[in-house]
């Protein structure tokens, strides 16, 4: 039996409530959150809000947290373990579902060994998932072959961390932005991608002199409020640092005694990056104007308290690892290290990416921070977990995982919690894998993604609000993510499902009843032959990575237990807990001290070329998550930015013939996607920006997976998602429209979707529109309106308006009163407004005055447009809160939250609020 703890609702009265303290699962800032669960009398309302106890954000959450309880109802949810691919689903019951997954696995070992098996997991995975799932794979599968999201988020920054320290450590804490002088965000729209951790840095700006840099390409919402931006060339991080590095070196900012005592290897390092010694070739081969150069090197180095926040746009490359060590270089030339506010800072991407590496989540590791590929570690692992088998060699990083399952090398193949054929470079490669392949496992909480559908035996996981363990944040914070929701139907956590597959094939060691029994387990291995600090010199297998003071905690300290930085080596360092670690320059390597390690800049694997002119660059959009399985779920976090989109420069749009708002297409030698163009001059010329979150189950076309190329660095395996070579071009189309249709009704215009040259869809309250473009004639889309719109019965009533010479065709369908769906088809400057439009399906009857209106496709009042949406909570837009700072003269963000309550809530819509008033003073100015 699942003994998973959580809320029992049976105890509740109608209008009683219960409140768990839990963890958000978004980003790695890792929030705590306060739920609150209602019994009503027509179910449970779930209310969420920030914890404002949780040391991580203080009752601060973004728009994602804030709207978390939009993704949890079960209508999209795997509610039963299923065989047979999409077309041939069939529900079976969980035993049938393991023995299936337990013969065949039993089959691939014998037929064909065990590296035929390969599995791939996330770090959406509660630490407890990964820890029995890794423990299941390596130690009695006994191999390697198995790889995490994680791969594709963090690996270059782990790498680099164990190159330099001798383990993969974040040595700060949040609280050190807060200390510091000078925060430098490298390759990171924190305000987009971290937005609580950023606002708190905003906050310490407003009340001390705190300078701020932006290392990114573009001028992102990040930048608005930084004292400097450095727009850097692809791929240049590396030639960037390494002349910090010489800057700081040859003018006298060497802490030679930290250097001395704590670090090895320095010659080599500058030996390596002589190339950047002088600064103005620097300046040419970055792209970083001369003067904001050498502003940046000697604010370095004058500074004493500086953090480096460094993130996707340094990981996800083909020489990450690198960047990230020519970053930390610069931190351990000037002693900037393992005091209060200053250090390096790898800022992850998901809620427990660091959880998974506590537990040896990546091929290339082994649990508790002990390598995969030391006898010793091995042997030490084995005889814990006593297990049959031990990996003995790295396994296969994700992209040469897939390839190896197209190849036929990988037989059987289990994802857990992610949805690869969306996420990963070169996507259309893992769907053929995943087409050859013969037998996929998928555990998910969706039914219908990109992924499920290759499932051979899909499996009902649980999903957040029901799952009980724990996850750490990117600051080395355990915080319990707990259950306030019982698992529906026949969801079950994803660490119950492998241990009852490792039963069912004859393994001990797996009959945990609980989370807690595998928490103390992960504990117990993190101290197993490890002493504290103070005895480290001793200790020959010593890790910071320590949970010996958790180790014994009873079900109910385990069930309270409260936000807690690791090393924790004796339960006296609960609270406090570490908070910094290196502060007296001890690292992890055997000697003690860290290491500069030599990095030399090289041109990225594929330049541009005559037939791929334009560098492709991907990350994420501020109210979106990875592929919008969940979010995408929610309306408010549909009404930002509401499609596909990719950013070009005005210069660029004009030479290659875009025009703004019009579908391109985006294409590389690995493959094409269509999206709506955007001209922006945040964005410099040659270069484009597209978000990685759309798919197709709400697009048609917009898996900018596709795209990317596959390359990845050579020492982490990381993919490089921020310079693919492509060429974009007009996607040809006979007109545009827009769908809207009542939820519920939803499946009878899917067949028509299917015939269409483009579509999108969007999330609204109560209804769901899909903007749509043929390369049809009108007349031929007007022929077969009424496969367009399936309403035949008499119950529906229809209005009409066709005009063939102006382009125009409007149909509207109703049912008693009520807007079932309407379809406009007309000029762009013709379509109706989008938001009017879809507030009229909050109405239980139309008056005839907007009958009238739905079928001339404006509304007769005349009312302002409030522009494009800005801020989501309180659904203000960008011309209501211009008009707002024109006609008051408002200066700062607090007068326009004042005015109009935007940005008074989660804040993430502040620094947009902050780049229009910019506007706005400049377009006075002029």
């Amino acid at each position: 039996m699942n003994s998973i703890s959580m809320v029992d609702l049976n105890s509740f009265t109608e209008n009683s409530s219960k409140t768990t303290h839990t963890t958000c699962p978004y980003c790695g800032v890792g929030c705590g959150v306060t739920v609150e669960v209602t019994q009503t009398a027509s179910g449970e309302k779930v209310s969420v809000q920030g914890d404002v106890q949780h040391p991580s954000n203080y009752g601060k959450l973004c728009i994602k947290g804030s709207n978390l309880a939009d993704t949890l109802g079960l209508e999209t949810r795997v509610l039963q373990p299923m065989l047979g691919r999409q077309a041939h689903r069939q529900p079976v019951d969980w035993e049938t579902a393991i023995a299936t997954i337990s013969d065949q696995f039993q089959h691939c070992i014998d037929q064909y060994g065990r590296d035929s098996i390969a599995f791939y997991v996330s770090g959406q995975l509660l630490t407890e998932d990964y820890y029995v799932v890794n423990k299941f794979v390596k130690g009695y599968l006994g191999t390697a072959n198995i790889d995490t999201n994680s791969r594709l988020c963090m690996s270059s920054a782990v790498a680099a961390h164990k190159r330099a320290f001798g383990e993969d450590i974040v040595p700060a804490s949040y609280e050190d932005f807060e200390q510091t002088d000078m925060v430098v965000l490298v390759g990171s729209n924190t305000a987009w991608c971290h937005p609580v951790l950023y606002q708190r840095i905003m906050q310490a700006k407003a009340q001390r002199d705190l300078f701020v840099v932006v290392v990114d390409p573009r001028f992102t919402s990040t930048c608005e409020a930084a004292d400097l931006h450095l727009p850097i060339l692809p791929g240049q991080d590396v030639r960037l640092f390494n002349g910090l590095l010489q800057y700081l070196f040859k003018h006298g900012y060497a802490d030679q005694n930290f250097i001395g005592v704590h670090t090895q290897g320095l010659e080599q390092a500058l030996l390596a990056s002589e190339d950047e010694a002088i600064l103005i070739e620097v300046a040419e081969r970055t792209g970083i104007a001369l003067e904001k150069l050498q502003s940046f090197y000697e604010k370095f180095a004058q500074v004493d308290k500086v953090m480096t926040l460094f993130s996707m746009g340094v990981n996800q490359s083909s020489q990450g690892v690198d960047k990230a060590n020519s970053i930390i270089n610069c931190h351990l030339l000037t002693g900037k290290i393992g005091k209060p506010g200053a250090a390096p800072f790898s800022m992850t991407g998901q809620p427990n990416a660091m959880g998974g590496r506590e537990v040896g989540g990546l091929a290339n590791m082994l649990a508790a921070h002990l390598e995969l590929n030391n006898p010793a570690h091995q042997q030490l692992v084995q005889n814990f977990w006593q297990s049959p088998h031990i990996a003995q060699q790295p396994g296969l990083k994700a992209v040469d995982l897939f390839r190896a399952v197209e190849s036929g090398k990988i037989k059987a193949i289990w994802i857990m919690a992610t949805n690869p054929v969306v996420s990963l470079p070169d996507a259309d490669q893992v769907k053929r894998a995943l087409e050859k392949c013969e037998f996929v496992v998928v555990s998910d909480i969706c039914l219908n993604t990109d992924t499920t559908q290759y499932a051979d035996v899909l499996l009902p996981a649980l999903g957040w609000g029901e799952k009980d363990g724990t996850v750490t944040n990117s600051e080395r914070r355990i915080s319990r993510q707990r259950a306030f929701l019982p698992a529906p139907y026949a969801a079950k956590a994803d660490w119950w499902a492998i241990s009852q597959v490792a039963q069912r094939m004859g393994f001990q060691h797996f009959d945990y009843r609980s989370s807690h029994e595998i928490f103390l387990e992960h504990a117990r291995l993190s101290a197993l032959e490890n002493s504290d600090q103070a005895q480290r010199s001793t200790t020959p297998h010593f890790r910071y990575f320590n949970l010996q003071g958790l180790s014994d905690l009873t079900p109910d300290e385990y069930a309270a237990l409260q936000p807690v930085q690791w090393p924790v080596w004796s339960r006296d360092q609960l609270n406090p807990a570490a908070t910094r670690l290196y502060e007296q320059g001890q690292f992890s390597h055997l000697n003690g001290k860290a290491k500069f390690i030599a990095t030399i800049a090289i041109n990225p694997v594929h330049p541009v070329s005559p037939d791929f002119p334009l560098i492709l660059n991907t990350g994420r959009i501020r109210d979106q998550w990875h592929t919008m399985s969940r979010t995408g779920l929610s309306a408010n976090l549909s009404s930002h930015r509401a499609e596909p989109y990719c950013e070009i420069h005005p210069q660029d749009a004009l030479k290659y013939g875009i025009q703004d708002a019009e579908l391109v297409k985006v294409k590389s030698q690995w493959g094409s996607c269509v999206l709506r163009a955007e001209l922006s001059q945040n964005i410099r010329r040659g270069q484009v920006f597209a978000p990685i979150h759309w798919n197709d189950q709400v697009a048609s076309d917009a898996r900018i997976g596709k795209v990317v190329n596959p390359v990845v660095d050579a020492i982490s395996g990381e993919p490089e998602f921020k310079h693919t070579p492509v060429l974009i071009q007009p996607f040809y189309s006979q007109w545009h429209g827009v769908l809207y249709i009542r939820q519920g009704y939803e499946q009878r215009i899917r067949p028509a979707l299917e015939k269409m040259a483009w579509w999108t869809k969007v999330t609204l309250p109560g209804a769901v529109r899909y903007e749509i473009a043929d390369r049809k004639k009108l007349a031929e889309t007007t022929e077969h309106l009424k496969e367009w719109l399936p309403f035949q019965e008499e119950s529906f009533e229809w209005l009409n308006l066709e005009d063939q010479t102006a382009q125009i065709s409007h149909s509207v369908v109703l049912k008693e009163g009520q807007l079932i769906a309407n379809l406009y088809i007309a000029p762009k400057r013709l379509l109706p407004d989008r938001d009017w439009v879809a507030s009229l399906f909050k109405r239980e009857r139309l008056s005839l005055m907007h009958r009238k209106a739905l079928l001339a496709g404006q509304p007769m009042s005349m009312l302002n447009n409030d522009g494009p949406l800005v801020c989501s909570c309180f659904k203000v837009g960008k011309n209501r809160i211009m008009e707002a700072i024109q006609s008051q003269n408002l200066i700062d963000e607090k007068q326009v939250t004042a005015c109009l309550k935007a940005g008074g809530n989660c804040g993430s819509c502040l620094p947009e609020i902050r780049g229009l008033i910019k506007a706005c003073q400049a377009e006075v100015a002029q």
